[in-house]
Order: structure tokens, then sequence, then C-alpha cells
């Protein structure tokens, strides 16, 4: 099992200021998850999402980390890779000059981003876009491993040249899909590449998913596999504060989550931007059947809570959010689902950087040797 944290760069205020604190305050927590045991720093990527993600550098992010930590994993998680964003030769040349500069701490995720926001920033259609993305995915590790690369493709052209430098790891960083939906899990799968599931879903959701990338996995062909580095591996978001106190932990948790979400929505389905100080303390709400969900609209409608809608997912409250005890139970289950390793997301809009650094030291602290401790076990 693995044990990371993945960041969004998500903050409520957009300014110079707001930017220098969200930073700030990345770097903190990055050098604490290495003195805690945390296993990977996760970094999206996304482009004129204000307020919703200000990653959108994650190479320098992590270069900069690289730099200060000796041990942690740096997880490029993902590389949007519509050419005239990240053209294939310059994706190859990051990825292997961070992995030569972290000794081989590079973990390597590949996508196209999420909404037309982004892709027409850069000139595409995103509905398009999924032919580049695989001409791409398929050609940077060939760029990598190949003394020199020729390649005439439908969207990219490289005439005969040595690209260098090469990456540490042999032949290359492990390869990771980001996972939105039944098609990407099966293509993750059946093209050999780990699945990085991005949702707000929960263990039962997971488990689904874990069943559609695993049967994926079985029955893949050599031919479709990405790289030369068959990296079976489900990583599984888990949105997490964990406090001493608990009920002030869930509490500063759903406000986040519910931040999280409408900040999302605002980009993928035009609603309002989230404004906080209109909320109450009570940000939850039961549904048709009685279980506790996240109260808020999209758009200008309120929900219908139907969790059969996976774009529904994001309403659910019922994450590591509590005491260490809520924290270790709800990472069993993702484990149970079928997950490798535990993305923990906290930093989401509203939390605080108190509580974020308070979360990690708990995590490091109790929770992670709690499942190292039962691994060791398990061995002997």
């Amino acid at each position: 099992m693995k044990f990371s944290l993945i960041y969004e760069a998500q903050t409520t205020d957009a300014s110079r200021a707001g930017d220098r604190k969200v930073f700030d305050d990345i770097v903190e927590q990055a050098l604490l998850a290495e003195q805690m045991g945390f296993d990977i720093i996760w970094c999206v990527e996304h482009t004129a999402l204000s307020n919703y993600a200000h990653m959108s550098a994650p190479e320098t992010v992590l270069a900069f980390l690289a730099g200060k930590t000796q041990r942690i994993g740096l997880g490029h998680g993902v590389v949007c890779l519509p050419p005239a964003m990240n053209h294939p030769v310059k994706v190859a040349e990051r990825i292997a000059t961070l992995d030569l500069l972290s000794h081989g701490r590079m973990h390597f995720g590949v996508g196209k981003g999420g909404t037309q926001q982004e892709s027409g920033t850069f000139g595409y259609d995103l509905s398009t876009l999924n032919p580049q993305i695989d001409e791409a995915m398929y050609l940077i590790p060939k760029i990598m491993t190949q003394d020199e690369i020729e390649h005439d493709g439908v969207y990219v052209k490289i005439p005969r040249r040595p690209i260098h430098p090469k990456p540490y790891q042999d032949p290359h960083p492990p390869m990771y899909l980001a996972c939105t939906n039944t098609e990407t899990l099966a293509r993750a799968g059946a093209r050999g590449m780990g699945a990085l599931v991005l949702g707000f879903g929960g263990p039962e959701d997971v488990a689904k998913k874990n069943a559609i990338y695993r049967e994926a996995w079985s029955g893949r062909k050599a031919e479709d596999q990405v790289g030369f580095r068959p990296n079976q591996h489900l990583a599984a978001l888990c949105p997490t504060i964990v406090l001493d106190d608990g009920l002030a932990a869930r509490k500063i948790g759903i406000k986040g989550q519910r931040y999280f979400m409408e900040s999302l929505a605002h980009w993928y389905t035009g609603g309002p931007k989230p404004d906080p100080a209109q909320w109450g303390d009570d940000v939850t709400v039961a549904d048709a059947t009685g279980k506790s969900v996240v109260k808020t609209s999209f758009a200008s409608e309120k929900v219908a809570v139907d969790f059969s809608d996976p774009a529904m997912m994001l309403l659910n409250p019922n994450h590591a959010y509590g005491t260490v005890q809520d924290c270790i139970g709800y990472v069993q289950r993702l484990i149970d689902a079928g997950a490798d390793e535990i993305l923990f997301i906290c930093q989401m809009g509203t939390v605080p950087q108190w509580a974020q650094l308070e979360t990690l030291r708990n995590i490091g602290q109790q929770v992670i040797p709690h499942f190292r401790d039962r691994q060791a076990q398990r061995a002997a």
C-alpha cells in the first residue's frame, strides 16, 4: 500500500497574495509529508480555472520539491497531452530530467484535462482530443527510451532526432492514466497503465471501478501496452480531515468539499462561483433515503441526489472526516475495495492550513503506522 497526497492548488483567494499563500502552504505540507512517511506527492495540471485549481505548472512545483526532499515520490498527476499544451518531446525531456534530479522518484500520469475552458485556451475542442492524447501517450515512452526518435503521426511529426536526457528509472517512470469514468478505467487496464481514480464516490464506487480496471487488465494485449513498464495499480481519492475533535474535522472537511464541488461545477457546468460567506454552519442535508449529502446547487438548480449518477458522487460527504479511528476505518474500506494507493486530499478551498497540517501529522503518526504494522505482520 502507498499513502499519498494530491494537490490542485485550490484557493478561495485568486489574488496574487492568495497564490503566494497556497503555494507556500503546499511546500510546507510536502516537507512535513516526507517526515511523516507519506509515499508520493501528486500535483495535477489545470489551466484557466480560477479558484478551483491554480496548479498550472506542476513540473515546476515538483522540481522545487525534488530539491527540498530526499525520499518522497513525485507524481505528475497528470500531464495534459494536447500537443499545444505539452508537446511530447518536451514532456519526455521534463519527466526524464525530473527523474534524474530526484534519483528515480518520478511517477508519470497522463490525460487531456477536463473542461472546454482549459482546452479552448490552447485552441482545442475538448470533444476531439482523445486521438491526440492516444498518439502522444504511446509516443512519449518511446522518446524516453530510444537513442533517436522519428515520428510521422496524424497530430505530431518529429524528424529524426536524438532527445536527451534519458530517465533515471529503467526503462522509464511508471505510467498512469487519469480515470473519471468507465471508459478511461477500461482503457488504463487494457493498456497496462496505473489508474488514478479521481472521484468522491466512496468505497462502493471504488469497488465497482476496481472490478472494471482489473478485468480490463487481465484481458490486455501486448500490442496495446503503453510504454515498456506494465503498472497494475489503482490509486483512489480519499477526501480527508483528521483532528482530535472529530465533529470539527467533519464540519471543516464537508465545507471544503462543498467549495471543491461548487468551484468545479462553475467551470464544468456554468454554475455560480462558490461564496462561502453566504453559507451557514450546516452544509449537509438528508436526501430522500435519509442519507446525509452535501447541500448545494449546480448552476441555478438545486440538485436531485441520485448516487447512480456519477456527477452526484461529489455530494457524498462520507469520507475520512473525523478522528484517527474514523480515518483508519475509511481507509480500510478503500483497501478492501481494491485500492493500491490512497490519494489523501485535504487542500479543499476553505480548509485552513492548521487543519491540513494537523491532518498530515495524525495520518503520519497514527494512520500510516497502523497499516504498515499490519503489512509487516502479514509478511511475517
